[in-house]
């Protein structure tokens, strides 16, 4: 009992003295050590799903990268310091000493990444510097707001109606107000960032730091974009912020090696998106970009919870978009415990990431590209052949198969399309050759304000219309664009129903100087901010000023540039010569140092210079953004629906636009004049011509106002409307011919007849109405298909049955306009006896361990109920067509088709073809389109190559060659 006893008391004293020891001695160390491990969880990025083609080839993937990212844990003091170009002694307060911290590892990180062809992430900072050296916005509407609202920590961009916020959670009028200009000044002062106030230090301050005094306007912006996004970060200091992406290994060399220097960078390992032969996919694929207020706002309601944040990446556009919830993977958590500075001290349970399904697609890769390539191949014959050495062409002179290409609207093109850089004809590694074009420029400018500004100052001013054409031109380029844009012509001001303003924007019955006077006394034009303060102003005082004014804003407008570029290419100021020797000064073209002297001394003529280029794709004809410069190629599987290639020409480098956006790519594409972005192949609506003559046959055939084997007498121009109609064998005729006659010769007049005949309105006078036959042919184009969109997974135009002129409507003019994709479907209808699938570019979609997720299976939209006998006619008809057409009867494979054309007022018609594979058993349905192609025989020729190619019927090579597919002269007769 004694030892037990004396044990206890013991063990007591044992516990006393830990006691004091944990409470007493080292109490405080305990409490601040058990406050400062903070349980906090960090999110594990999660990888995007794949895309793969038909055959298991990657489209879409994801390659590893390096980032770097930044976290502020540094501990600042103020400290004192000797100014060496005052001599005095000053004080740097925490926040100075913070600034510059920070500041210089950024510059340092910056200049380590220049040096080795990197850059910095701005993220979605949505300032920039434009063409006149000033800060403005990249976005508008709520998306500005939205990014105001988060530079200044702002949670709401307007109070919320359904809740009560403290009104410091809103975004400000004042806030919501500011410019790009005083939104920098603000958030790079010493009250912010510190950035624009860098010079202000003595230089051996600046150098402790690894600053310099002559920071660029470039570089103090893309610091202030990376601090305002580590300030969003700010309150949660254990989240990096990601201030570079996918760095080259000798960038992350160097900053590894320097990683105990920059306290808080560091190299992680990340993923960027990387698309394979990206022009043949981009309008099918589309890209991912970072995403917007709106997008989360949309995401998340799609979803029913909070899943997207401001830091993802989600599909902006095409496949990417269409499928973003099955592509975006689900992050992963990591439990950590940080200290107050934020350094991770212990790791603790963690959710692995689960990667996004991947999308299997029906897209055979090898037809789409092949596609791609045919039509580049066929526009560039089409402006080989049609391109002549003129200056100029009226084509309201000639019919539209008669329409040619004046060279020099190629000469143009090379400014107007941005094939020669303008900005680099300015910059420092201009050739010598730039500088002198350059300097023709400059003078040329001069020489346009001081004519501007005499006009202005003349006391009879000329009325525009008086004015030459550059003239014009300038004079509404610098009202109706670069005024607006410097806020001092005010266009939400100005009364649109004032008769000046319709004098000048219409009559153009009034001089310059009028509009302009007029406008500054209706308070139209605002020209305070470019005169000095006075209680009066005279005109000559003001225009003077504005001129000046703007001379010196234009000087920096590249729009402007290519315009006055153009004008003096037209008037020989510029010669063609010189045009084509900058293409190879600016690396557009390889050096070729014969034909460069050749074009010098005069021996090699631009005309035969340019034509070459254009012939071997040196210069892709959607450069040149002439009529032809587009079109479309669908090819599907007629059995269930199955798109097999969808292909738009041109298309563009997605992998330019996602991860992080190359913005003047994205400029230069936005501008391009052959609209890339434009999907031809789902979005382009025109009418189709004879190709929608099926359509009127089975109308006519089922309504029972024609028989299979009845014969209609062509003459040749059918009169029973008022304007009679042409066919297009005119003054020739087909005679009598039946409904597989008449579609192996397109004959305009038996689908007249048809047309008409279907406005019978029953009574015993014979009555016709156009609405009472549009009434029956809308109802079997929509059987077709042709009233619907096709269901395919991507942005599309809706088309249009025509709805007046029954005649001309039965033979596809009228205001019939379909896209390409749906007259692939209508042609798909027919080939399979009357089903009318939904078109899908799906297969399968699978998890990441290939685990099938879902099965696409095929849908029907409807049912063409007609009898074999109508069906064989019609499909007859659609074979004698391709045996009689010189242009396709060669194509190796019994098959059936139907050219259309389609007329527009002023430019080439589109060529169309439509058409099924093999003739018995179809395996693909096609149909494409060159916009503004000239002849339907065009299409039929690219649709027989694209055939054969898909049958293997020819040498691939042969098909697929490299330069313009070119056939001789181009014939403009007519055959549908």
């Amino acid at each position: 009992m004694l030892i037990l006893s004396v044990l206890f008391v013991v063990l007591a004293c044992v516990l006393v003295r830990r006691l004091f020891d944990l409470q007493i001695v080292n109490g405080e160390t305990y409490q601040e050590t058990f406050t400062t491990q903070i349980r906090k969880e960090t999110t594990i990025p999660s990888t995007r799903g794949c895309i793969y083609d038909s055959e298991g080839q990657l489209i879409a993937y994801n390659k590893l990268a390096y980032d770097v990212t930044f976290q502020d844990v540094g501990s600042y003091e103020g400290r004192n310091y000797h100014n060496s170009e005052t001599g005095e002694d000053e004080y740097l307060y925490a926040s100075d000493v913070r600034n510059l911290t920070i500041n210089g590892y950024l510059y340092q990180i910056m200049q380590i990444l220049y040096a080795n062809g990197d850059d910095v992430y701005t993220g979605s900072f949505a300032v920039e510097i434009d063409d006149a050296g000033q800060y403005t916005f990249t976005r508008s509407g709520y998306n500005l707001l939205r990014f105001k609202a988060d530079v200044y920590g702002k949670p709401y961009t307007t109070a919320p109606e359904d809740e009560e916020v403290d009104s410091t959670q809103v975004l400000t009028a004042e806030e919501a107000a500011v410019t790009a200009e005083e939104l920098v000044a603000e958030l790079g002062s010493d009250d912010m960032y510190g950035v624009n106030t860098i010079s202000e230090y003595p230089e051996d301050l600046l150098a402790e730091y690894g600053l310099v005094k002559d920071i660029s306007r470039e570089d103090a912006l893309k610091m202030i974009a990376m601090r305002s996004a580590i300030n969003q970060n700010s309150y949660q200091k254990y989240v990096s912020t990601t201030i570079a992406r996918d760095i080259s290994e000798q960038s992350m060399s160097s900053l590894m090696e320097s990683k105990g220097y920059y306290v808080g960078v560091d190299v992680i390992e990340s993923s960027i998106r990387v698309y394979n032969n990206s022009p043949y996919y981009s309008n099918i694929i589309g890209y991912t970009g970072q995403i917007s207020a709106e997008e989360i706002e949309s995401l998340n309601e799609e979803l029913g919870r909070e899943v997207y944040d401001i830091n993802d990446i989600v599909g902006k556009v095409g496949l990417e978009a269409y499928f973003e919830t099955q592509l975006q993977g689900t992050d992963g958590k990591q439990v950590v415990y940080v200290n107050n500075l934020g350094k991770v001290l212990q790791e603790d349970s963690a959710v692995e990431p689960q990667a996004g399904n991947d999308l299997y697609l029906t897209i055979n890769s090898d037809y789409q590209e092949a596609a791609y390539h045919l039509l580049e191949q066929y526009i560039a014959g089409i402006i080989y052949d049609k391109t002549l050495d003129l200056k100029e062409f009226d084509n309201k002179s000639v019919s539209t198969d008669d329409i040619v290409i004046p060279v020099y609207d190629l000469y143009y093109a090379l400014f107007e399309n941005n094939i020669l850089s303008v900005s680099h004809m300015e910059s420092d590694e201009a050739t010598e050759l730039e500088q002198q074009v350059y300097q023709m420029l400059q003078k040329r400018e001069e020489e346009i304000f001081d004519d501007l500004l005499a006009e202005l100052l003349s006391d009879s001013p000329r009325p525009y219309s008086e004015l030459d054409t550059p003239m014009q031109v300038y004079m509404s380029y610098l009202v109706d664009t670069t005024l607006p844009e410097l806020g001092i012509l005010k266009t939400d001001s100005i009364d649109k129903t004032d008769d000046t303003y319709i004098a000048w924007i219409n009559d153009e019955s009034i001089s310059l100087k009028e509009y302009l006077t007029y406008a500054i006394s209706k308070d139209w034009l605002d020209v305070s901010g470019i005169m000095e303060e006075s209680e009066f102003w005279d005109s000559d005082e003001i225009f003077t000023n504005l001129c000046a004014y703007l001379e010196e804003y234009i000087a920096d407008d590249r729009a402007f540039s290519r315009t006055v570029y153009r004008y003096m290419v037209e008037d020989d100021t510029l010669s063609p010569q010189t045009l084509c020797r900058l293409l190879f000064d600016q690396g557009v073209l390889e050096m070729d140092e014969a034909a460069y002297s050749g074009l010098q001394d005069g021996s090699v003529s631009a005309y035969d210079f340019i034509r070459e280029k254009v012939y071997y794709l040196e210069i892709p004809p959607s450069k040149f953004a002439v009529a032809p410069c587009s079109g479309s190629l669908v090819v599907v599987d007629p059995n269930n629906g199955n798109a097999l290639a969808v292909v738009t020409y041109p298309g563009y480098d997605n992998n330019r636009l996602a991860n992080d956006m190359d913005e003047e790519y994205f400029e230069e594409l936005v501008s391009d004049a052959s609209s890339p972005f434009y999907n031809k192949a789902t979005q382009e609506l025109t009418a189709p011509g004879s190709t929608f003559k099926m359509v009127t046959s089975v109308a006519g055939v089922m309504e029972g106002v024609i028989g299979v084997d009845e014969a209609v007498n062509c003459t040749g121009k059918f009169e029973d409307v008022d304007p009679p109609i042409n066919c297009w064998i005119y003054p020739g005729y087909h005679g009598p011919v039946t409904l597989s006659t008449a579609l192996q010769e397109s004959c305009n007049y038996y689908f007249n007849t048809i047309g008409l005949r279907l406005g019978d309105v029953g009574d015993a006078d014979g009555n016709k109405d156009d609405a009472t036959g549009i009434a029956k042919l809308t109802k079997y184009a929509e059987m077709f298909g042709l009233g619907d969109e096709t269901g395919i997974e991507m942005d599309e135009s809706t088309p249009q049955i025509s709805d007046n002129a029954m005649a001309p409507s039965a033979m596809g003019q009228g205001r019939h306009a379909y896209a390409t994709i749906q007259l692939a479907r209508y042609v798909a209808t027919i080939a399979n006896g009357g089903t009318c699938y939904n078109l899908t570019l799906l297969d399968k979609i699978t998890d990441s361990e290939g685990r099938t997720v879902l099965e696409q299976n095929p849908t029907i939209h409807g049912y063409v109920e007609a009898d074999d006998y109508l069906w064989n006619a019609i499909k007859t008809g659609m074979n004698q067509m391709v045996k009689n057409n010189t242009y396709i009867q060669d194509v190796g494979i019994e098959m059936a088709g139907k050219t259309g054309t389609a007329e527009e007022a002023g430019v080439p018609s589109h060529a169309l073809f439509v058409g099924y594979a093999p003739y018995d058993e179809p395996q693909i349905a096609i149909a494409c389109r060159i916009t503004n192609g000239y002849s339907s025989g065009l299409a039929a020729l690219l649709s027989k190559d694209m055939i054969q190619y898909i049958f293997n019927l020819k040498d691939k090579d042969e098909l697929i060659t490299g330069h313009a597919s070119y056939n001789g002269a181009i014939s403009g007769a007519r055959t549908d």
